[in-house]
């Protein structure tokens, strides 16, 4: 099965190789209000920041629509200390005061089953993990953060059919 990811040919500022990947850090947006921001407007507001683009790979809006962020060959700027061996997932939304949604539930983990397949990973614990298991943050929300165990569950079924 290949995921459909909606391609958003987004104009970068410099970017280098990532040469490792071996592991997968999922994240939400974290603003006061719950929102559903494109890869593109993400995009915009790290330019703003002065970084090279969106620093998130891959954008899971509400829908379930998987949107490209950074190149996948690309080092991300997502987890500090870890960009240079992962890709970073955004799931849209503020999941300390949101349940992610059925369809972001059913995508998410269609996408990290293919990233495994890709990269010859398996969705376990310490490779699939929270932004929080990497450092002090509340990403990706403590209702997004307790369904990865299932997330990884159901990545392993869909890497395995």
């Amino acid at each position: 099965m290949t995921m459909n990811v909606k391609e958003t040919n987004l104009i970068f500022n410099s970017l280098s190789e990532r040469s490792l990947t071996n592991m997968i850090v999922i994240h939400h947006t974290g603003n006061p209000e719950d929102d559903d921001l494109s890869a593109a407007q993400i995009h915009q507001s790290h330019l703003a920041q002065g970084w090279a683009g969106i620093g998130y790979h891959y954008v899971v809006r509400k829908d379930g629509t998987v949107e490209r962020g950074r190149p996948r060959w690309a080092i991300g700027s997502h987890a500090y200390g870890f960009n240079s061996r992962s890709i970073g997932i955004h799931v849209c939304g503020n999941f300390e005061i949101v349940e992610p949604t059925e369809n972001q539930l059913n995508a998410l983990p269609q996408l990290i089953a293919e990233l495994c397949k890709i990269y010859d990973l398996i969705a376990a614990r310490n490779i699939v993990v929270g932004h929080r298991d990497l450092m002090a943050t509340a990403c990706p929300g403590n209702y997004l953060y307790n369904k990865l165990q299932l997330v990884r569950g159901n990545a392993e079924w869909y890497r395995n059919i």
